[in-house]
């Protein structure tokens, strides 16, 4: 029985009559007595183990910049104007979305645009029938350029609402705005100097609608980050599954499930990186594994990001150059990823004009082997990377400054299945390596994403997903800054396919582990959910 005939299966299924009872708030972790023998009409809202955005104590001041209920693909389109009672200095804004649904639906992707400017991307929760409610934050404080005048605001989380997906999107967006201090010294006059991801860019872009990005010819740093995401309900939404043919398997690619992300200046290789393998609330056709625990980045999408200065003397010429993004392993044509660009440039205060020169460019061979092996039970093998160094130097009012930027991709996966996809199986592995060096000083970056999980169909129709998840990153510098991230997911979920909702007899057990440790602090929280309950919620730091 293949995903699409599984996906097939439960959309001609009835809806239940959804409850008018309000979402569910949150609450203390539930007494095993009180966990129930298998979900029922509602469950706990939505819960991650990822740390809050800190905050300062400054004074604050909250706009509205989205308000709006999502029943199609028509944007919500509006105005910002940043707060006059905040002025245009900002420690730090954070971005709050709040969302509510109930009934029936699937999981959504969606986006916001202010000033043509993607500052946040998220997918949704699949809802109870009897209603959900959950948040999300996001520190958004590096688009303060962006904010700092009025706007328009675009905002789609595009949805299909009719008598069976009765689930409307009803969300509210705000931004909170905290005051800088008084006495706020003065920015120093290069990143370089700067403590790890200390410093806010003085200018956020986006390309023309051409594809063209034209710097100010004073840049002395170029970053780029794009949201790339595999989505849209086709096989790139599961592109780690896909496999060569002539494999029998629902989802077939000429080259396997390797996915690459790079990033092109004037058609010359500029960036390389690893995308994150998200699954989304509904994933491995089991969305009770998400409904209270989501998996890793689901609802909030981190971008790539490519460090471009190495190519900034070239940006600085005052002319448009091409920028463009594209997803190695996708066949030629095909749709399935969405990549928005912004590019965050930081300028050199005493000098209008930067110039520079490219130094190094040295691609390695890209390795890509997908190896199919036939037999009761099939089986693709897949080791690939590639590697990508470049180096380039700025003349600044502070001297010469030469950057080096070195990536290094590997990604190694088994996928298991049998006949009839009754059986369907993968343990993979994407590591992401990158140094970066500017000046005397070195980042060091190495990321893990880990994903082993087996779905089973039983004789019985009942669907069994066992799922663990994994998103790791340690970084660290010369100047003595370290950081290790742990991000991991575990889940067990087993329900009735090919019944109405009511009789699926859904029960799974879930747990995010979330450790954050460094120079930073320590973050240690953990939740579990059983039958929808929560049942753990506890902090180690």
């Amino acid at each position: 029985m293949t995903r699409r005939l599984i996906m097939s299966m439960l959309a001609t299924v009835a809806a239940l009559v959804a409850a008018t009872l309000p979402p569910t708030a949150t609450a203390l972790p539930a007494r095993a007595a009180d966990v129930p023998a298998e979900f029922g009409s509602d469950w706990h809202d939505p819960v991650t183990a990822a740390p809050p955005v800190p905050k300062p104590s400054t004074e604050s001041c909250e706009v509205t910049v989205a308000e709006a209920q999502f029943s199609d693909f028509t944007p919500y389109r509006g105005t910002y104007t940043p707060p006059a009672a905040c002025g245009d200095r900002w420690s730090k804004v954070v971005l709050r979305l709040d969302g509510k649904v109930k009934g029936r639906q699937y999981d959504r992707l969606g986006y916001l645009h202010i000033g043509g400017v993607e500052i946040f991307r998220t997918s949704t929760p699949q809802p109870s029938p009897d209603g959900i409610a959950w948040s999300v934050e996001k520190d958004v404080t590096r688009y303060t350029d962006t904010l700092r005048r009025a706007q328009d605001v675009e905002m789609l989380i595009g949805n299909v609402v009719d008598d069976m997906y009765t689930g409307v999107l009803d969300v509210k967006v705000t931004l909170t705005f905290y005051k800088a201090p008084r006495t706020v010294p003065p920015a120093p006059a290069s990143y370089a100097t700067t403590p790890q991801g200390g410093a806010v860019p003085d200018k956020v872009l986006t390309l023309a609608p051409d594809g063209t990005l034209t710097t100010p010819r004073n840049s002395e740093r170029v970053l780029a980050e794009v949201y790339a995401t595999g989505s849209g309900g086709g096989c790139e939404e599961y592109w780690y599954l896909s496999v060569p043919a002539p494999a029998p398997y629902s989802c077939q690619t000429p080259d396997g499930p390797y996915r690459e992300v790079q990033i092109k200046v004037d058609g010359e290789l500029a960036g390389i990186a690893t995308p994150f393998p998200t699954v989304w609330t509904g994933g491995w056709s089991n969305p009770f594994l998400w409904y209270v625990v989501p998996g890793p980045r689901a609802f909030d999408i981190k971008p790539i990001e490519y460090d471009l200065t190495p190519f900034a003397g070239l940006l600085n010429d005052g002319r448009p150059h091409r920028v463009e993004v594209s997803v190695v392993g996708v066949p030629e044509g095909q749709t399935g990823w969405s990549a928005p660009v912004n590019v965050l440039v930081w300028q050199d205060a005493r000098k209008t004009r930067v110039g520079g020169k490219l130094v190094t460019h040295k691609e390695g061979a890209a390795a890509n082997s997908s190896t199919y092996t036939p037999g009761t039970e099939h089986r693709v093998d897949t080791e690939a990377g590639h590697g990508l160094t470049v180096a380039g130097y700025v003349d600044t009012s502070h001297g010469r400054v030469t950057t080096t930027v070195t990536r290094t991709l590997a990604h190694t996966s088994t996928h298991r299945w049998t006949d009839g996809e009754n059986v369907d199986g993968l343990d993979g592995v994407w590591t992401d390596d990158e140094t970066v060096t500017v000046g005397a000083y070195t980042t060091r970056a190495h990321r893990t994403y880990t994903m082993d999980g087996t779905t089973t169909i039983g004789a019985d129709d009942r669907l069994r997903t066992v799922m663990a998840l994994g998103d790791r990153a340690a970084v660290s510098d010369s100047r003595g800054y370290r950081s290790r991230l742990d991000d991991t997911y575990t889940g067990d979920a087993t329900y009735t396919v090919g019944v109405p909702r009511d009789q699926r007899h859904g029960v799974a057990t879930t747990t995010e582990r979330y450790r954050l440790t460094g120079s930073r602090g320590c973050h240690d929280r953990t939740v579990t959910a059983v039958q929808g309950v929560l049942t753990r919620d506890s902090s180690a730091c």
